[in-house]
Protein backbone atom coordinates (compact mmCIF):
# COMPACT_ATOMS: atom_id res chain seq x y z
CA UNK A 1 0.00 0.00 0.00
CA UNK A 2 0.96 3.35 -0.82
CA UNK A 3 1.02 5.77 2.08
CA UNK A 4 1.12 9.62 1.62
CA UNK A 5 4.57 9.50 3.11
CA UNK A 6 6.15 7.79 0.41
CA UNK A 7 4.41 9.95 -1.97
CA UNK A 8 6.31 13.04 -3.55
CA UNK A 9 4.75 16.16 -1.60
CA UNK A 10 1.21 14.86 -1.49
CA UNK A 11 -0.19 18.29 -0.40
CA UNK A 12 2.53 19.89 -3.09
CA UNK A 13 0.20 20.07 -6.14
CA UNK A 14 -2.74 21.93 -3.88
CA UNK A 15 -3.06 26.07 -4.09
CA UNK A 16 -2.30 28.20 -0.98
CA UNK A 17 -5.36 30.22 0.40
CA UNK A 18 -5.47 33.59 0.38
CA UNK A 19 -4.42 34.70 4.30
CA UNK A 20 -7.91 36.20 4.68
CA UNK A 21 -10.01 32.61 3.85
CA UNK A 22 -6.86 31.15 5.91
CA UNK A 23 -7.52 32.87 9.30
CA UNK A 24 -11.26 32.31 8.77
CA UNK A 25 -10.72 28.86 8.26
CA UNK A 26 -8.03 28.51 11.72
CA UNK A 27 -10.91 30.22 13.14
CA UNK A 28 -13.49 27.50 12.45
CA UNK A 29 -11.13 24.81 13.28
CA UNK A 30 -10.24 26.42 16.48
CA UNK A 31 -13.91 27.10 17.99
CA UNK A 32 -14.12 22.97 16.91
CA UNK A 33 -11.37 23.14 19.83
CA UNK A 34 -13.03 25.04 22.04
CA UNK A 35 -15.84 22.33 22.17
CA UNK A 36 -13.01 19.66 22.80
CA UNK A 37 -12.01 21.89 25.93
CA UNK A 38 -15.49 22.32 26.64
CA UNK A 39 -16.31 18.36 26.81
CA UNK A 40 -12.78 17.83 29.00
CA UNK A 41 -13.20 20.47 31.33
CA UNK A 42 -16.77 19.97 32.63
CA UNK A 43 -16.69 16.88 34.09
CA UNK A 44 -14.50 17.29 37.05
CA UNK A 45 -16.77 20.61 38.38
CA UNK A 46 -19.61 18.15 38.16
CA UNK A 47 -17.83 15.33 39.67
CA UNK A 48 -19.27 16.04 42.93
CA UNK A 49 -22.45 15.76 42.21
CA UNK A 50 -21.83 12.52 39.88
CA UNK A 51 -20.49 10.78 42.73
CA UNK A 52 -23.39 11.73 45.02
CA UNK A 53 -25.72 10.22 42.63
CA UNK A 54 -23.71 7.19 41.15
CA UNK A 55 -22.39 6.45 44.70
CA UNK A 56 -18.51 6.98 43.21
CA UNK A 57 -15.74 7.18 46.19
CA UNK A 58 -13.05 9.67 46.01
CA UNK A 59 -10.65 7.32 43.59
CA UNK A 60 -13.13 5.98 41.36
CA UNK A 61 -14.15 9.60 40.71
CA UNK A 62 -10.75 10.77 40.37
CA UNK A 63 -10.45 7.88 37.76
CA UNK A 64 -13.38 9.10 35.43
CA UNK A 65 -12.33 12.53 35.42
CA UNK A 66 -8.78 11.70 33.59
CA UNK A 67 -9.85 8.35 32.21
CA UNK A 68 -10.64 9.71 28.61
CA UNK A 69 -6.92 10.51 28.60
CA UNK A 70 -6.13 7.31 28.18
CA UNK A 71 -8.44 6.48 24.99
CA UNK A 72 -6.89 9.93 23.38
CA UNK A 73 -3.23 8.23 24.10
CA UNK A 74 -4.54 4.99 22.93
CA UNK A 75 -5.62 5.68 20.05
CA UNK A 76 -2.94 8.58 18.99
CA UNK A 77 0.00 6.72 17.79
CA UNK A 78 -2.56 4.46 15.34
CA UNK A 79 -4.01 8.13 14.54
CA UNK A 80 -0.48 9.43 13.34
CA UNK A 81 -0.37 6.19 10.65
CA UNK A 82 -4.16 6.84 9.67
CA UNK A 83 -2.86 10.42 8.99
CA UNK A 84 -0.58 9.25 6.36
CA UNK A 85 -3.48 7.24 4.65
CA UNK A 86 -6.43 9.56 4.72
CA UNK A 87 -6.91 12.89 4.51
CA UNK A 88 -6.53 15.28 7.75
CA UNK A 89 -10.17 16.92 7.24
CA UNK A 90 -11.59 13.34 6.84
CA UNK A 91 -9.82 12.11 10.17
CA UNK A 92 -10.66 15.90 11.91
CA UNK A 93 -14.32 15.27 11.44
CA UNK A 94 -14.48 11.83 12.35
CA UNK A 95 -13.20 13.03 15.50
CA UNK A 96 -15.36 15.37 16.53
CA UNK A 97 -18.18 13.00 15.63
CA UNK A 98 -16.97 10.07 17.93
CA UNK A 99 -15.95 12.49 20.81
CA UNK A 100 -19.86 14.30 20.16
CA UNK A 101 -21.36 11.08 20.73
CA UNK A 102 -19.86 9.51 23.29
CA UNK A 103 -20.05 12.85 25.51
CA UNK A 104 -24.12 12.59 24.74
CA UNK A 105 -23.90 9.04 26.38
CA UNK A 106 -22.21 10.07 29.44
CA UNK A 107 -24.89 11.96 30.17
CA UNK A 108 -27.20 8.32 29.82
CA UNK A 109 -24.91 6.03 32.16
CA UNK A 110 -26.59 4.21 34.97
CA UNK A 111 -23.33 3.17 36.57
CA UNK A 112 -19.48 3.05 36.88
CA UNK A 113 -18.29 0.70 34.28
CA UNK A 114 -20.65 2.56 31.82
CA UNK A 115 -19.83 5.68 32.09
CA UNK A 116 -16.01 4.73 32.36
CA UNK A 117 -16.26 3.37 28.61
CA UNK A 118 -18.27 6.30 27.59
CA UNK A 119 -15.40 8.81 29.07
CA UNK A 120 -12.34 6.65 27.30
CA UNK A 121 -14.08 6.24 24.38
CA UNK A 122 -14.57 10.02 24.01
CA UNK A 123 -10.76 9.83 24.18
CA UNK A 124 -10.57 8.36 21.12
CA UNK A 125 -12.38 10.82 19.05
CA UNK A 126 -10.13 13.83 20.88
CA UNK A 127 -7.29 11.97 19.67
CA UNK A 128 -8.23 12.40 16.43
CA UNK A 129 -9.30 15.70 15.95
CA UNK A 130 -6.14 16.52 18.22
CA UNK A 131 -3.24 14.96 15.73
CA UNK A 132 -4.90 15.89 12.59
CA UNK A 133 -5.77 19.58 13.68
CA UNK A 134 -2.52 20.11 14.72
CA UNK A 135 -1.20 18.47 11.87
CA UNK A 136 -3.12 20.42 9.38
CA UNK A 137 -2.21 24.13 11.12
CA UNK A 138 1.24 23.29 11.77
CA UNK A 139 1.85 22.11 7.60
CA UNK A 140 0.17 24.64 7.08
CA UNK A 141 1.88 27.43 9.04
CA UNK A 142 5.06 25.83 9.00
CA UNK A 143 7.24 29.14 9.26
CA UNK A 144 5.43 30.45 12.34
CA UNK A 145 4.58 26.62 13.73
CA UNK A 146 4.79 27.50 17.76
CA UNK A 147 2.35 30.63 17.05
CA UNK A 148 -0.22 28.44 14.87
CA UNK A 149 -0.26 25.65 17.65
CA UNK A 150 -0.35 29.02 20.06
CA UNK A 151 -3.54 30.20 18.80
CA UNK A 152 -5.15 26.90 18.88
CA UNK A 153 -4.14 26.20 22.46
CA UNK A 154 -6.08 29.56 22.79
CA UNK A 155 -8.65 28.29 21.82
CA UNK A 156 -8.60 25.64 24.27
CA UNK A 157 -8.10 28.11 26.67
CA UNK A 158 -11.49 29.53 25.54
CA UNK A 159 -12.93 26.32 25.98
CA UNK A 160 -11.61 25.74 29.02
CA UNK A 161 -12.64 28.78 30.47
CA UNK A 162 -16.85 28.66 29.71
CA UNK A 163 -16.94 24.92 29.85
CA UNK A 164 -16.81 24.85 33.67
CA UNK A 165 -18.58 27.95 33.77
CA UNK A 166 -21.74 27.11 31.57
CA UNK A 167 -21.96 23.94 32.63
CA UNK A 168 -22.05 24.71 36.34
CA UNK A 169 -24.79 27.16 35.53
CA UNK A 170 -26.84 24.90 33.26
CA UNK A 171 -26.55 22.06 36.01
CA UNK A 172 -27.31 24.47 38.52
CA UNK A 173 -30.55 26.13 36.64
CA UNK A 174 -31.61 22.24 35.24
CA UNK A 175 -31.61 20.86 38.31
CA UNK A 176 -29.98 17.46 36.64
CA UNK A 177 -25.79 17.37 35.64
CA UNK A 178 -26.72 15.76 32.51
CA UNK A 179 -27.84 18.59 30.76
CA UNK A 180 -24.02 20.32 29.88
CA UNK A 181 -23.67 16.88 28.67
CA UNK A 182 -26.25 16.86 26.31
CA UNK A 183 -25.36 20.59 24.85
CA UNK A 184 -21.99 19.98 24.32
CA UNK A 185 -22.60 16.67 22.55
CA UNK A 186 -25.44 18.13 20.35
CA UNK A 187 -23.53 20.79 19.10
CA UNK A 188 -20.59 18.81 18.40
CA UNK A 189 -22.80 16.90 16.13
CA UNK A 190 -23.82 20.20 13.92
CA UNK A 191 -19.79 20.62 14.20
CA UNK A 192 -19.33 18.08 12.30
CA UNK A 193 -21.36 19.27 9.41
CA UNK A 194 -19.76 23.09 9.37
CA UNK A 195 -16.20 21.22 9.48
CA UNK A 196 -17.21 19.10 5.96
CA UNK A 197 -19.15 22.19 5.03
CA UNK A 198 -16.60 24.83 5.37
CA UNK A 199 -13.35 23.79 5.67
CA UNK A 200 -10.97 23.46 2.27
CA UNK A 201 -8.35 20.95 1.64
CA UNK A 202 -6.73 23.17 0.35
CA UNK A 203 -5.55 24.20 3.92
CA UNK A 204 -5.47 20.77 6.00
CA UNK A 205 -3.87 18.82 3.31
CA UNK A 206 -0.56 21.35 2.50
CA UNK A 207 2.72 20.21 3.57
CA UNK A 208 5.68 22.34 4.65
CA UNK A 209 7.81 23.69 1.46
CA UNK A 210 12.04 22.44 1.70
CA UNK A 211 13.16 24.75 -0.78
CA UNK A 212 11.92 28.57 -1.50
CA UNK A 213 12.67 31.54 -2.68
CA UNK A 214 10.99 33.20 0.48
CA UNK A 215 11.43 31.00 2.79
CA UNK A 216 11.05 27.05 3.51
CA UNK A 217 12.57 24.72 5.63
CA UNK A 218 16.36 24.00 7.14
CA UNK A 219 16.20 20.80 7.45
CA UNK A 220 20.46 19.66 7.18
CA UNK A 221 20.75 18.64 10.79
CA UNK A 222 17.00 17.00 11.23
CA UNK A 223 17.82 13.26 12.06
CA UNK A 224 16.37 10.73 9.15
CA UNK A 225 14.66 8.26 12.00
CA UNK A 226 11.30 9.01 13.49
CA UNK A 227 12.77 7.49 16.90
CA UNK A 228 15.37 10.33 17.09
CA UNK A 229 16.84 11.20 20.61
CA UNK A 230 15.54 14.75 20.51
CA UNK A 231 12.09 13.69 19.88
CA UNK A 232 12.29 10.51 22.85
CA UNK A 233 13.41 13.59 24.91
CA UNK A 234 10.66 15.23 24.00
CA UNK A 235 8.20 12.42 24.42
CA UNK A 236 9.34 12.07 28.46
CA UNK A 237 8.78 15.76 29.06
CA UNK A 238 5.21 15.12 27.77
CA UNK A 239 4.64 12.16 30.03
CA UNK A 240 5.74 14.46 32.77
CA UNK A 241 3.44 17.26 31.70
CA UNK A 242 0.72 15.38 31.29
CA UNK A 243 0.95 13.68 34.91
CA UNK A 244 0.89 16.52 36.56
CA UNK A 245 -1.42 18.76 34.81
CA UNK A 246 -4.19 16.13 34.71
CA UNK A 247 -3.86 15.17 38.39
CA UNK A 248 -4.73 19.07 38.91
CA UNK A 249 -7.45 19.08 36.89
CA UNK A 250 -8.92 15.91 37.74
CA UNK A 251 -9.34 16.50 41.51
CA UNK A 252 -8.81 20.13 42.11
CA UNK A 253 -12.64 21.18 41.92
CA UNK A 254 -13.08 18.49 44.41
CA UNK A 255 -10.18 19.74 46.38
CA UNK A 256 -12.06 22.88 46.51
CA UNK A 257 -15.43 22.10 47.81
CA UNK A 258 -14.48 19.04 49.79
CA UNK A 259 -11.38 20.42 51.66
CA UNK A 260 -11.83 23.94 51.25
CA UNK A 261 -16.09 24.59 51.60
CA UNK A 262 -16.19 26.33 48.11
CA UNK A 263 -19.49 26.09 46.37
CA UNK A 264 -20.01 24.57 43.15
CA UNK A 265 -20.42 27.93 40.94
CA UNK A 266 -17.15 29.25 43.56
CA UNK A 267 -14.99 26.32 42.12
CA UNK A 268 -16.20 26.47 38.79
CA UNK A 269 -15.09 29.80 38.23
CA UNK A 270 -12.17 28.44 40.47
CA UNK A 271 -11.56 25.89 37.93
CA UNK A 272 -12.34 27.99 34.65
CA UNK A 273 -9.03 30.03 34.98
CA UNK A 274 -6.86 27.32 34.33
CA UNK A 275 -8.41 28.12 30.28
CA UNK A 276 -8.05 32.02 30.82
CA UNK A 277 -4.00 30.56 31.27
CA UNK A 278 -4.29 28.43 28.42
CA UNK A 279 -4.88 31.80 26.54
CA UNK A 280 -1.17 32.56 26.98
CA UNK A 281 -0.74 29.97 24.20
CA UNK A 282 -0.63 32.75 21.90
CA UNK A 283 2.30 34.95 23.06
CA UNK A 284 4.01 31.46 24.48
CA UNK A 285 4.16 30.50 20.73
CA UNK A 286 5.27 33.54 19.34
CA UNK A 287 8.14 33.29 21.74
CA UNK A 288 9.12 29.81 21.23
CA UNK A 289 9.15 30.87 17.83
CA UNK A 290 11.88 33.42 18.13
CA UNK A 291 13.60 31.66 21.21
CA UNK A 292 15.75 28.77 22.26
CA UNK A 293 12.41 26.45 23.12
CA UNK A 294 14.38 24.25 25.42
CA UNK A 295 15.07 27.27 27.61
CA UNK A 296 10.87 28.15 27.52
CA UNK A 297 9.94 24.98 28.52
CA UNK A 298 12.90 24.30 31.35
CA UNK A 299 11.51 28.08 32.67
CA UNK A 300 7.79 26.83 32.80
CA UNK A 301 8.66 23.46 34.78
CA UNK A 302 10.49 25.35 37.48
CA UNK A 303 7.37 27.72 38.17
CA UNK A 304 4.83 25.07 37.16
CA UNK A 305 6.72 23.21 40.47
CA UNK A 306 5.98 26.34 42.66
CA UNK A 307 2.62 27.28 41.21
CA UNK A 308 1.94 23.35 42.03
CA UNK A 309 2.63 23.75 45.52
CA UNK A 310 0.56 26.34 46.27
CA UNK A 311 -2.48 25.60 44.59
CA UNK A 312 -3.03 23.07 47.56
CA UNK A 313 -0.71 23.95 50.27
CA UNK A 314 -1.38 27.49 50.39
CA UNK A 315 -3.67 30.23 50.17
CA UNK A 316 -7.49 28.99 51.17
CA UNK A 317 -9.84 31.65 49.74
CA UNK A 318 -11.41 32.58 46.46
CA UNK A 319 -9.39 35.21 45.00
CA UNK A 320 -5.75 33.61 45.34
CA UNK A 321 -6.83 30.23 44.13
CA UNK A 322 -8.31 32.16 41.10
CA UNK A 323 -4.48 33.26 40.47
CA UNK A 324 -2.85 30.08 40.75
CA UNK A 325 -5.38 28.20 38.67
CA UNK A 326 -4.36 30.57 36.16
CA UNK A 327 -1.29 30.19 36.58
CA UNK A 328 -1.05 26.66 36.52
CA UNK A 329 -3.04 27.27 33.08
CA UNK A 330 -0.20 29.67 31.37
CA UNK A 331 2.00 27.22 32.20
CA UNK A 332 1.13 23.64 31.72
CA UNK A 333 -1.13 24.43 28.87
CA UNK A 334 -0.07 28.14 27.61
CA UNK A 335 3.95 27.63 27.91
CA UNK A 336 4.34 23.90 28.27
CA UNK A 337 1.60 22.31 25.85
CA UNK A 338 2.28 24.32 23.05
CA UNK A 339 6.40 24.31 22.97
CA UNK A 340 6.69 20.53 23.37
CA UNK A 341 4.08 19.81 20.61
CA UNK A 342 5.63 22.17 18.44
CA UNK A 343 9.21 20.83 18.89
CA UNK A 344 8.28 17.71 18.45
CA UNK A 345 7.12 18.42 15.32
CA UNK A 346 10.08 20.22 14.58
CA UNK A 347 12.24 17.29 15.75
CA UNK A 348 11.31 14.81 12.68
CA UNK A 349 11.42 15.71 8.83
CA UNK A 350 8.28 16.39 6.93
CA UNK A 351 6.88 13.72 6.40
CA UNK A 352 6.91 12.31 9.82
CA UNK A 353 4.69 15.16 11.69
CA UNK A 354 1.58 13.47 11.20
CA UNK A 355 3.48 10.37 13.38
CA UNK A 356 5.26 12.68 15.95
CA UNK A 357 1.57 14.52 16.18
CA UNK A 358 0.42 10.73 16.94
CA UNK A 359 3.49 10.23 19.36
CA UNK A 360 3.30 13.37 21.26
CA UNK A 361 -0.74 12.47 21.38
CA UNK A 362 0.29 9.30 23.25
CA UNK A 363 3.09 10.15 25.62
CA UNK A 364 0.95 13.15 26.65
CA UNK A 365 -2.47 11.41 26.98
CA UNK A 366 -1.96 7.65 27.88
CA UNK A 367 0.16 8.46 31.73
CA UNK A 368 -2.28 11.10 31.99
CA UNK A 369 -5.02 8.98 32.27
CA UNK A 370 -3.96 7.59 35.58
CA UNK A 371 -3.38 11.07 36.87
CA UNK A 372 -6.27 11.38 38.62
CA UNK A 373 -6.11 8.07 40.32
CA UNK A 374 -2.36 8.66 41.10
CA UNK A 375 -3.25 12.30 42.97
CA UNK A 376 -6.14 10.60 44.67
CA UNK A 377 -3.98 7.89 46.29
CA UNK A 378 -1.74 9.79 46.86
CA UNK A 379 -4.30 12.40 49.11
CA UNK A 380 -4.89 8.85 51.07
CA UNK A 381 -1.32 8.42 51.71
CA UNK A 382 -0.31 11.81 52.22
CA UNK A 383 -3.01 14.32 52.39
CA UNK A 384 -4.14 16.91 49.68
CA UNK A 385 -0.83 19.43 50.66
CA UNK A 386 1.94 16.07 49.93
CA UNK A 387 -0.07 14.56 47.15
CA UNK A 388 1.25 18.24 45.27
CA UNK A 389 4.21 18.02 46.55
CA UNK A 390 5.08 14.82 44.35
CA UNK A 391 2.93 15.07 41.89
CA UNK A 392 2.78 18.80 40.99
CA UNK A 393 6.44 19.59 42.48
CA UNK A 394 8.64 17.20 42.35
CA UNK A 395 7.72 15.28 39.08
CA UNK A 396 7.79 18.18 36.92
CA UNK A 397 11.84 18.53 38.05
CA UNK A 398 12.36 14.90 35.90
CA UNK A 399 11.55 16.99 33.10
CA UNK A 400 14.00 19.76 33.18
CA UNK A 401 16.94 16.87 33.80
CA UNK A 402 15.30 15.14 30.11
CA UNK A 403 15.40 18.60 28.34
CA UNK A 404 18.99 19.63 29.63
CA UNK A 405 19.61 16.62 26.94
CA UNK A 406 17.63 18.10 23.74
CA UNK A 407 19.64 19.79 21.05
CA UNK A 408 17.60 22.60 19.31
CA UNK A 409 20.32 22.95 16.74
CA UNK A 410 19.21 19.81 14.98
CA UNK A 411 15.51 21.13 14.91
CA UNK A 412 13.89 22.11 11.71
CA UNK A 413 13.76 25.90 11.22
CA UNK A 414 12.20 28.60 8.89
CA UNK A 415 15.26 29.80 6.62
CA UNK A 416 13.85 33.35 6.25
CA UNK A 417 14.58 33.73 10.24
CA UNK A 418 17.63 33.33 12.82
CA UNK A 419 17.35 30.39 15.15
CA UNK A 420 19.48 32.16 17.69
Amino acid sequence: MTTRSDQAAPGAGLARLTRAVALVTLVVLGLSYVLNAMDRQVFPVLLPDIRKELAFSLGQGGLLSTIFTLGIGVAGLPTGYLLDRMSRRAVMALGILIFSAFTVLTALAFGYWDMFAYRALSGVGEAMQNAALFSAVGAYFFANRALALGSLNFAYGVGSFVGPLLGAHFATTSGDWRAPFYLYGGVGLVLVVVVGAVVSRRFTEQVEKTTSADGGLDLSRVPAVLYNRNLLLLAFTAVVVGVAMYGYIGLYPTFLQERLGFGREQAGLAASMFGIGALMGLPAGWLGDRFNQRHIMIGALLAGSVVGYLLFNGPTTLGPQVALSFAEGAIASGFLFVNIYSAMQRAVLPAMVGRASGLYVASFYVPAALAGYLFSALVGATGWGGAAVWQLTVLPLFGVVALLFVDVSRFSNAMRRSTG
